[in-house]
């Protein structure tokens, strides 16, 4: 009398050919899996094999799969961690310096934060974060598909099917994934921040957020700005690294150049030595001479250089000291000439054959 667990045997003829083959088959098969190999060896049972295995490996399986796609993703995001921290030092000889300024010692000591460590850590934290999304998506596709063939099914159509649903999305959403691209390279290329003062072509203004399909202004009226990324064809960018203002000072031309360029290097240099400005000035200012000569008068130009987002401000500065060093000089801005032409009225001798008529 058979066992009552032992499963039982059908016999099966195969027709191969002009070949007959009998051969066993047994309802259930074991799987290759090692837990079930062994528990057939040893007790000589393949039903209890395959219960064994269904109810001990495959759920252990697919628990450390989860946990290999955990402590894979966990080490990838260490490594991200590590390699956005070295992006926000730099590369420079004076990077400890620069995170000693950012930091709570430079604050105590009142050092000035530079402005270029602060963009990198921002830059970098950007980077960082679209990093780890990337890692994250990837490591749960290949675990999810990797879950699904340890439950038995076959992943081929899967993997087919996604391919023709990329394929249909990159046609149908061109300008989706236009977009999404663009934010990319744009991130990575650091071409501007959320701080900077851009100039996109439809709008300018201060860049409010940066996302991957879309980046934020807002003007100087207040009017929010949405501009798609793939949409922007070019960038200007008034706040990265460093800014210059470029002040035009009109003189008539019966002044001394010489005089004026003399008082224009001394208003220039005091604000640079003023402790107002120190630090936002990061060169000796310039006076380039005659710019042009127009029909109001003569132009020379003056050139600062400044850190960045204080451009506007020192040019603001530097005109209310000009105007005020002219008049005590006694330099006359030049006026904008204007002619007046008046009609005389007609005489009477003029106007009778008007009046016959």
């Amino acid at each position: 009398m058979p066992h009552p667990l032992t499963t039982p045997i059908i016999s099966v003829t195969e027709v191969s050919g002009s070949e007959t083959v009998p051969f066993d088959t047994p309802l259930t098969t074991c799987t290759d899996g090692v837990l079930c190999t062994w528990v057939r060896d040893a007790t000589g049972n393949e039903g209890l094999a395959n219960a064994t295995d269904w109810i001990v490996g495959k759920p252990s399986a697919l628990v450390g799969l989860i946990l290999i796609g955990l402590l894979v993703r966990w080490v990838l995001h260490r490594v991200v961690d590590r390699v956005v921290r070295r992006a926000e030092t730099g590369v420079l000889p004076d990077r400890l310096s620069r995170r000693i300024t950012g930091g709570r010692v430079g604050a105590a000591m009142g050092l000035q934060e530079d402005p270029g460590y602060t963009r990198r850590v921002q830059r970098a934290a950007t980077m960082g974060t679209l990093l780890k999304s990337i890692i994250s998506g990837v490591v749960m596709t290949v675990i999810a598909l990797m879950f699904i063939s340890e439950l038995g099914y076959d992943i081929a159509p899967l993997i087919a099917s996604a391919g023709i649903i990329g394929v249909a999305l990159g046609f149908g959403s061109q300008t989706l994934v236009k977009d999404f691209l663009s934010g990319i390279f744009m991130i990575f290329e650091d071409q501007y921040g959320v701080g900077d003062v851009v100039d996109v072509g439809e709008a300018s203004g201060t860049v409010e957020a940066v996302s991957l399909r879309v980046t934020r202004l807002r003007d100087v009226n207040g009017t929010v700005w949405y501009v798609r990324n793939g949409e922007i064809l070019r960038v200007g960018n008034m706040s990265q690294n460093w800014a210059r203002t470029v002040i035009d000072v009109t003189v008539g031309y019966t002044e001394d150049l010489v005089k004026v360029r003399r008082v224009l290097q001394e208003v220039a240099h005091d604000l640079w030595d003023d402790e107002d400005f120190r630090g936002l000035i990061i060169e000796e200012p310039e006076v380039w001479g005659v710019e042009s000569m127009g029909v109001d008068g003569v132009v020379v130009r003056v050139t600062l250089k400044t850190a960045p987002m204080e451009q506007w401000g020192i040019a603001r500065a530097m005109r209310e000291r000009v105007k005020a060093r002219f008049e005590h000089e006694g330099i006359n801005l030049a006026v904008a000439q204007r002619v007046q032409w008046q009609e005389s009225a007609p005489s009477a001798a003029s106007a009778e054959p008007a009046a016959d008529a």
